[in-house]
């Protein structure tokens, strides 16, 4: 990750700034699990962090090398995790078929950087089922947010 600015407010709202690669992601995780443990919601953090890393992997697919925005902020009802990417190109749900064994089997070569089996497409499908809603919404003169609010 080339630069990360973190910013936090009194009225606890935690804002990202980076453009990620595939090692920021897990430094924005861990961003989202800390806040989280600030704010005492550690029953939430590990489905938060696993929407983040999802909703961050997606942006950095959808905009690779480009800035990105990571907002999450405390409700009174719970929490609000958005991602915000340049891209245009709306995010798809894809249809999951159904997971064998040899699935979650373990692979040596999907540690290899640049390594694609096909496993792709089960982020958002994993944020609709953490989330209690998530949605996604244009920016103009480009780019969207995906949201996702997890209730307490």
């Amino acid at each position: 990750m080339s630069a990360l600015n973190a910013n936090i407010d009194i009225s606890g709202e935690l804002d990202i700034t980076c453009v990620p690669d595939k090692v920021g992601v897990g430094r924005v995780r861990s961003l989202v699990e800390f806040q989280l443990g600030d704010w005492g919601l550690f029953r939430m953090a590990s489905d938060m962090c696993l929407i983040a890393s999802e909703l961050v992997t997606n942006a950095l697919e959808c905009a690779p090398g480009r800035e990105i925005r990571v907002l999450l902020r405390r409700e009174p009802e719970g929490v609000l995790l958005g991602v915000w990417d340049p891209s245009d190109e709306m995010p798809k749900v894809h249809a999951l078929g159904e997971i064998t064994l040899a699935d979650v089997a373990p692979d040596r070569e999907a540690l290899d950087l640049g390594h694609e089996d096909g496993m792709g497409g089960r982020g958002l499908p994993i944020v609709e089922a953490l989330s209690s809603e998530w949605k996604v919404e244009k920016t103009m003169p480009h780019g969207k947010w995906v949201w996702s609010r997890i209730e307490l």
